[in-house]
């Protein structure tokens, strides 16, 4: 029962009755498993550029780029905390364990402490309380320097965002993610005035830090590319916050008696994108970022990816504009559905062909007009992700799909083969074209499946509770977007999802 202090909270976040009701039938239901049709490979969901086709797709950005806005799209809203669970662990636990075999790996770091861009400013805040970092590592007194990495009397790193922690070395400066970010986006997104145009969701307890880099780091880029950034942040909206449930099946409270709403993941951040204006929007995560040295295959494999998208979508725009006359034959529709079924993977049904041709203009019209994406695919070796898969909806139509591994049944043996098939996985390399053939911006919300999303359970303030996501921003919430897959090389996906990420060559 929700009594009036419920429903003036509710109110204040912008969550109807009818949305927390919803809220509570999803954990009743729980949400159903992705039914995998197969594995997008290369030939069958995946499209594979040659050397050449890349460096045309290159060169018909470079000519687009001038007539089109640009922005790039970068999820920053995390706390670095994950990247340093087992650093935490051994800060907590390695003096007191007899079997120090578990750390093995976490020592491994601190051995090699002084080859982490953040080595000297670790160093420093040591030095003022009167430790030396080489003889800590001379000691092996881990558990100290893994004390003044995280904590407050040092560079705490665990309460961080991951976009504010040092990466790189370089000779006379350290860089961030965000610095890195400014620099990659400056080399494929510049506009034709010089402006480079970024937004970043971001938590509300860092925006201050981010002002403050914003503040000391934007001018330098500026001088140095000779380009004007114009940075935005946005933070999850209060009305995509979920609810959660104990292990009585209650709505967790506060202490104060108010209902306890948790954000509701990655996939809130549909809202966010939604308020772009821009043509062609970049996305890539925060932690994903390399050194100078090894950016030239990005930069041409971004440039190659929009520029495969820009094409695409001058044949969709030319399509609807011919559909839109009203006189279409039956050649030009045969041409138009053998376009829409071999380049935008538009599967038709066995009953389609039977229409009437303004049955068929009108679906293929519909078909057609609904934003693009273009996602990056990399071969799988062994890297965490998503992976592209072919997935049949419930009434049995076919299309390519960003899945998570919580969304596979593995005790279906038929969907288990199904992973076994897969060649690729999705490192969040995304470019979207947000706009339609007459230039109107689409609502990105429409194209959101909202059967999709992700249930779990989580400890929180001694809670046991169960919680939601809502579907993930490039799973369920693009879902009924027009989708290409394109193999991009291994080089251009260099996560830093631990610690020990930041020690691989790509990061050096």
């Amino acid at each position: 029962m929700l009594s009036g202090e419920d429903l003036k909270q509710l109110s204040d976040k912008g969550i109807s009755e009818v949305q927390f009701q919803s809220q509570i039938e999803n954990f009743e239901k729980g949400f159903p498993f992705a039914n995998l049709a197969g594995a997008a490979t290369i030939g069958d969901g995946i499209v594979h550029l040659t050397e050449e086709e890349a460096m045309e797709y290159v060169a018909f950005f470079e000519q687009k780029k001038d007539t089109i806005s640009m922005q790039k799209f970068v999820p920053a809203s995390g706390a670095a905390s994950r990247m340093f669970k087992d650093l935490i662990d051994l800060e907590q636990k390695y003096d007191q364990s007899e079997k120090k075999i578990g750390f093995a790996h976490m020592v491994k770091c601190m051995e090699n402490v002084a080859m982490f861009a953040f080595a000297e400013e670790l160093d420093a805040a040591l030095q003022k309380d009167g430790y030396d970092l080489k003889r800590l590592v001379y000691e092996k007194n881990y558990t100290k320097i893994a004390r003044y990495i995280l904590g407050p009397q040092g560079l705490n790193y665990q309460s961080k965002p991951k976009a504010m922690l040092s990466f790189h070395r370089y000779k006379g400066e350290v860089r961030t993610p965000f610095e890195e970010h400014l620099v990659e986006t400056a080399a494929y997104a510049t506009m034709v005035d010089k402006t480079v145009h970024l937004h970043f969701t971001i938590s509300p307890e860092h925006r201050s830090l981010f002002e403050q880099e914003v503040a000391l780091v934007v001018p330098k880029w500026e001088e140095r590319l000779g380009v004007k950034y114009d940075i935005q942040f946005s933070e999850q909206m209060g009305k995509t916050d979920m609810i959660a449930l104990d292990k009585e099946g209650r709505v967790v409270r506060q202490a104060d008696g108010r209902i306890l709403f948790r954000p509701g993941g990655h996939g809130a951040l549909i809202e966010n994108l939604n308020m772009l204006e821009a043509d062609l929007i970049f996305i890539k995560n925060i932690d994903n970022v390399t050194t100078d040295a090894l950016r030239p295959t990005t930069y041409l494999y971004k440039k190659a990816l929009a520029g495969y998208l820009l094409s695409l979508q001058q044949a969709v725009f030319e399509c609807l504009h011919h559909l839109e006359s009203l006189s279409v034959n039956e050649v030009t529709l045969a041409q138009i559905e053998g376009f829409a079924s071999k380049m935008l993977n538009i599967r038709f049904s066995m009953t389609y062909f039977s229409r009437s041709v303004r049955e068929r203009v009108s679906y293929i019209a519909r078909k057609l007009n609904r934003p693009i994406r273009v996602c990056g695919m990399v071969r799988n070796e062994g890297e965490p992700g998503g992976g592209p898969y072919w997935v049949r909806n419930e009434r049995g139509h076919k299309s390519l799909q960003i899945i998570e591994s919580s969304q596979i049944d593995f005790n279906n043996r038929y969907q288990v083969e199904m992973v076994k098939e897969s060649s690729h996985f999705n490192p969040v390399d995304l470019i979207c074209a947000v706009r339609n053939y007459k230039g109107n911006k689409f609502n990105l919300k429409n194209y959101i499946d909202k059967n999709t999303g992700f249930i779990s359970k989580k400890k929180q303030n001694g809670i046991e509770m169960t919680i939601q996501e809502l579907p993930g921003l490039w799973n369920g919430s693009m879902a009924d977007w027009n989708t290409v897959f394109v193999e991009v090389p291994i080089e251009t996906f260099t996560p830093v999802k631990t610690i020990e990420d930041l020690l691989r060559k790509e990061h050096q």
